[in-house]
This record gives C-alpha cells, structure tokens and sequence, in this order.
C-alpha cells in the first residue's frame, strides 16, 4: 500500500513549547510538575510524560478544585497547558502555594489579550468556537458577561441584541470558511463589527495539507490523533467532507481492527497533539499492508 503523509502532521509550535516548559520544569522527574488538565489533548503522550513525573490533575475544562498527592515529598510546580486557562482559574492556581509556570500556546494568548482589550472597551464578544472547550472557557473568563459563544447559523439567530460595539474572534482550531461565513452573517447585523481570524497557522497548515492529500490520489484518509483533540476531529470532519473513506485512529493499533483491503493509496495526516513516534508506527503499519 502507498501511504501519502501530510507534510504538517504532527505537533505544532505552541505544544512543542508545553511539553518543553513542563519538561523543563521536570528536571528529569526530580520534581513533581502538575498540569491543570490534560497538557495536550493526546493520551499517548501524556503517559510518555508520566515517566518524567508530569502528572494530570484538576479536569478537562479547568473548572474543579485540585486536589494533590499528600504523601508526595518532592518539590513540585504548577504548569498551565496549552489551551490556557481563564484569569479567575488563574487566580486560583496561584493561590494554591506551588510555584508556576505558564505553557499556554503563545497563539491562544494573543487570542484572550484581544478578548480582554475590547471587552475592557466595552465591546461584546462573539467566539466561534466549542463552549465546552476549555480553550473557549478560558477566553470567556476575559469578557466576562460579555461573551457568547457560536458554532452555526441558528446561534447567530438567537444572540441578543449586542449593542453598537461587537467584536469577533475564533477558537484558534476551527475551519476557516465556517468562521468567515458566520462573521460575514453577524456583519450584515453589526456593519461595525470588528472581526479578527484567530485561527492559528498550523492549524490552517493541516486543513490545507489535508486537501493536497486528496489532490495527489488518496482513496482514503487516516487522521491521527485523541478523540478529545478538537483540530484532530476538524481534519477528519474535512476529510469526510470530500467523499473519501475517513479513519480517526489514536494508535498504529487501532489499524487492526479496520479494512483497508480495497484501497491503493492511503493519506496520513494528524493532529497538532500527536507526537511523531504515533505517526511513524501508523505509516509503517499501513506500508506493510
């Protein structure tokens, strides 16, 4: 079988920068770091990062109250992940005694310091994006009462009466063309609305490498990557979306169970939490069927 690999799978920027800031902080597993939820959204390297003491703790939206290991004797530290974290979660974090360090995605940061800006403006805050996603949670906490949330056209229909100041953004992993048709509708409704694309670059990178997979002849596509990584669920979304036959597989193990007996050529892609030991292990797995 040909196995077609997307030239951007794999990890991004700002979550090479997590693993490297809770690593640093590590030190080799001589101290304790703790992640308020899961640093990256990728089982797999979560439990690579166990052996270096790395250790998830709180839940997959920040909202829990954190409860440490008592008997733990080691000097231990806080790490934010990559999704970030609202400024009340923050707060909390902080007050909890242990040192911290911040390892949200520079890109996410920039997204909430836009939130904070226009919100302290006095704007109302639309994000596209996910409202159980704890990237969109974290950006809600920087408008406050001002934000709301929407994913498709009904909840456009549905907003309030925003006001002369309306600002919009996006969760930095959505589809481009969807937040460009959402924003072109609240515009009609808002002709001063301020509209600013957060979706981040790799992001972008992987939608647009994914349809040069189907460009140079894939029959069907392998999207790699956690069932809770909201980009990995994107790519399979658009793979779908071009009538080819989509697998979202976590590891070269999962191939086992699926047919791939009526299929020539095969694209690879994944998302920005797969590590690559993951990607190599499924592209020879599929080579040698």
């Amino acid at each position: 079988m040909k196995v077609i690999r997307a030239k951007s799978a794999g990890f991004c920027w700002g979550v090479e920068r997590a693993i490297q800031v809770a690593r640093e902080e590590s030190q080799g597993g001589r101290r304790t770091v703790y992640t308020d939820g899961p640093l990256i959204h990728n089982r797999q390297m979560m439990d690579a990062l166990g052996k270096d003491d790395i250790q998830e703790v709180g839940d997959y939206q920040s909202k829990k109250k954190i409860d440490f290991n008592e008997e733990n004797t080691k000097e231990s530290v806080v790490v934010v992940r990559a999704h970030g974290i609202s400024p009340q979660r923050r707060d909390y974090l902080k007050s909890l005694g242990l040192p911290f360090r911040d390892g949200t995605c520079p890109d996410v940061g920039i997204i909430a310091g836009k939130v904070k800006l226009h919100a302290e403006k006095g704007f109302s805050i639309v994000i596209f994006g996910d409202p159980e996603h704890p990237e969109v949670i974290g950006l809600m906490g920087y408008a406050k009462e001002k934000s709301y949330v929407v994913t498709n056209e009904n909840d456009i229909t549905n907003l309030p009466d925003l006001g002369e100041k309306v600002a919009m953004v996006s969760q930095s992993t959505m589809f481009t063309h969807e937040f460009k048709y959402l924003s072109n509708l609240l515009s009609d409704q808002y002709p001063d609305m301020l509209v600013f694309d957060t979706i981040c670059g790799a992001t972008k990178e992987r939608q647009s490498d994914l349809v040069d997979l189907v460009k140079e002849g894939a029959d069907a596509i392998v999207v790699i990557g956690g069932k809770h990584s909201a980009n990995t669920r994107k790519l399979a979304k658009l793979a779908a979306s071009y009538e080819r036959p989509t697998f979202h597989i976590e590891t070269a193990e999962d191939i086992e169970r699926l047919d791939f007996d009526n299929y020539d050529t095969v694209g690879v892609t994944a998302g920005a939490s797969t590590p690559e030991f993951i990607i190599r292990k499924v592209c020879e797995r599929l080579e040698s069927l």
